[in-house]
């Protein structure tokens, strides 16, 4: 507890520059990497985010500084040089977008360790600390580092938002934002230039390894929370901002433990929360509208058959025991066993003296799949003239899906038959 207190107090101006410097930093990376998630360019971060080493490199044996200044230009120069190179890869040959990213990445990747080796191996007196762009260094920003990367964090924030709309279209429509007069090739280099510098400035926090993972995966978490790209783009930056204080924390607790890969793992476990408790798309929902379906569907099926037999007998008042049901090969034994339980829990069915009788709502239930299974293979029938014997399958899974609505436009369509294709009654 009083760690968390003094931490949060904020009175040691590292904690405050290692804050604020990885909160802005994570923000502006899940802002900028928001649009290339959407554009399903997802891998362009990884290669920028390697291919900036050189850039860093070169300008350190240009200038002979570490200036954050000097060294991002250089990083942002050979970036911006990786994306052209994995265009022009793409247009003018037959490699593939994944063979022309693979092999950028590995030579720019491949030429910033050969220079940062070479660097090592000279007298430079100011040599050290250039490897901890591999991993990042967040608990080294000093006011400095902040200030200039706090400025090109403001900047890629203000040009989202100013640009938003333009952006948008493009992510979603490119065609659509050519034929509306947009000037697409603009925003497209703007956008990879806003990757590319999303990629440089966070580079200091997570390091070139770890970049790819704060542009895409805050995105690609909130994308379970909501549809509406403004809210995606606020959660994206509301769970990147809290990776980034987590991170603070943990290495300010725990001094042996990183910043950066910290933030990762806060974001890696937000992503994964996402993917399995997130409404509507999580994978738990889904399960659970899986097993709802399954449910609602071996209910029919029994029902319909059940009705189709008390059809046959003409009497909708006879018991049937369960040894009837199994006669009736809907479902297997154990499903069936299931199956009616929850018909008997969900008021289909009562069950006295070993039989199973239609209540009114089954006995409706019941009716109601039966007409809509031989409307819609009378649908077929008419319509696309299918043949009656070829039509049981398709009804089979469409029953169940037909909604209220439907089932009156069918039978408008059809004119109120009396009669399925196989001269069986639709019941009314």
């Amino acid at each position: 507890m009083d760690k968390i207190l003094e931490f949060f107090s904020f009175t040691d101006a590292n904690i405050r520059f290692v804050t604020a410097g990885t909160v802005l930093l994570a923000v502006s990376s899940a802002l900028v990497g928001g649009f290339s998630f959407l554009r399903k360019r997802t891998l362009s971060g990884d290669v920028i985010a390697h291919s900036i080493l050189p850039g860093i490199c070169l300008a350190f044996l240009i200038f002979n500084t570490k200036n954050p200044l000097v060294l991002l230009t250089g990083a942002f120069i050979t970036g911006w040089i990786s994306i052209v190179a994995v265009d022009y890869i793409i247009k003018n040959s037959k490699l593939k977008e994944d063979a022309a990213l693979a092999i950028v990445l590995s030579v720019f990747f491949g030429v910033g360790i050969f220079l940062l080796t070479a660097i090592q191996h000279t007298d430079m007196a100011n040599q050290t600390g250039l490897d901890k762009f591999l991993f990042g260094k967040a608990a080294s920003l000093v006011g400095e580092d902040v200030m200039v990367f706090g400025f090109f964090s403001v900047v890629l924030i203000v040009l989202v938002y100013v640009f938003f709309k333009e952006l948008t279209l493009v992510s979603f429509d490119k065609n659509f934002a050519k034929t509306s007069g947009l000037p697409v090739k603009f925003l497209e280099t703007l956008l990879s230039s806003l990757t590319v510098m999303a990629v440089v400035v966070g580079i200091q926090a997570v390091g070139v390894v770890l970049m790819a993972a704060m542009l895409i995966t805050p995105s690609a978490a909130a994308r379970y929370w909501s549809n509406n790209l403004k809210v995606m783009l606020a959660l994206a930056g509301i769970f990147s901002a809290f990776s980034g204080i987590s991170g603070a924390f943990i290495s300010y607790a725990s001094p042996g433990m990183a910043t950066g890969p910290w933030m990762v793992l806060v974001l890696s476990i937000i992503a994964i929360i996402s993917f399995f408790l997130a409404p509507n798309k999580g994978i738990i929902h889904k399960w659970l509208i899986q097993k709802r379906n399954r449910k609602q569907i071996s209910e029919e099926n029994l029902l319909k058959a059940l009705y189709k037999k008390a059809e046959t007998e003409m009497v909708f008042t006879y018991g049937y025991s369960m040894d009837d049901l199994k006669g009736l090969e809907v479902l297997r034994p154990g499903k069936l066993m299931k199956t009616t339980d929850n018909l008997v829990s969900d008021r289909f069915l009562t069950y006295t003296k070993s039989q199973y009788f239609f209540t009114k709502e089954g006995l409706e239930k019941g009716k109601r799949i039966t007409r809509l299974h031989r409307l819609w293979e009378m649908y077929l029938t008419k319509y696309l003239r299918l043949p009656p014997d070829h039509v049981h399958d398709d009804s089979e899974t469409i029953e169940h899906i037909i909604t209220p609505e439907l089932e009156d436009k069918l039978t408008k369509a059809l004119g109120n038959p009396g009669k399925d294709p196989h001269e069986k009654e639709i019941p009314y």
